[in-house]
């Protein structure tokens, strides 16, 4: 008795995996969680990585604060003045400073360190909203300690 190659079963299940295969993306985005980031109303550069968040399937609100209001609310959430950049988010019980990949900020939900959160200080050319990242300068991503300290969490070299 001769047996086909593929049968209808094989079919079946092969087009399911398939189909689930090219699903997995969007379902994977579609479970991310939500960020709120607080930034000035006239940053551009937050801007462009709240659009990156978004993108990646983040669910992004904002907030505008003055200057003041800003530092004070950085200053509230444990962001010490050495790792302060131009926006601060929540995610999960933990504060997002700056402009950190969204690959750092998934790690961190995965691995839940006990820590204040994520911080990429000041500004740096090629980060997430500030630049081609061909064009990047090298770059920490610094975890912050819960006493205030920070060790670094990822590095990213010049590109």
């Amino acid at each position: 008795m001769n047996h086909p190659l593929v049968s209808r079963r094989h079919l079946l299940v092969g087009g399911a995996a398939v189909i689930l295969a090219g699903a997995a993306p969007a379902l994977a985005r579609a479970a991310a969680p939500a960020i709120h980031v607080v930034k000035d109303p006239d940053c551009g550069c937050c801007g462009a990585w709240i659009d990156i968040l978004a993108q990646e399937g983040f669910g992004v609100t904002t907030e505008h604060l003055g200057a003041d209001a800003l530092q004070a609310f950085k200053r509230e959430n444990g962001i010490p003045p050495s790792m302060a950049s131009c926006h601060t988010a929540r995610i999960e019980g933990y504060v997002i400073e700056g402009h950190v990949p969204v690959a750092d900020i998934r790690r961190l939900l995965e691995e839940r360190p006990d820590a204040v959160g994520l911080a990429v200080p000041g500004m740096p050319y090629g980060a997430p909203g500030m630049g081609p990242e061909d064009e990047r300068d090298a770059y920490d991503v610094h975890l912050i300690l819960r006493d205030g300290r920070t060790r670094v969490f990822a590095s990213y070299k010049a590109a």
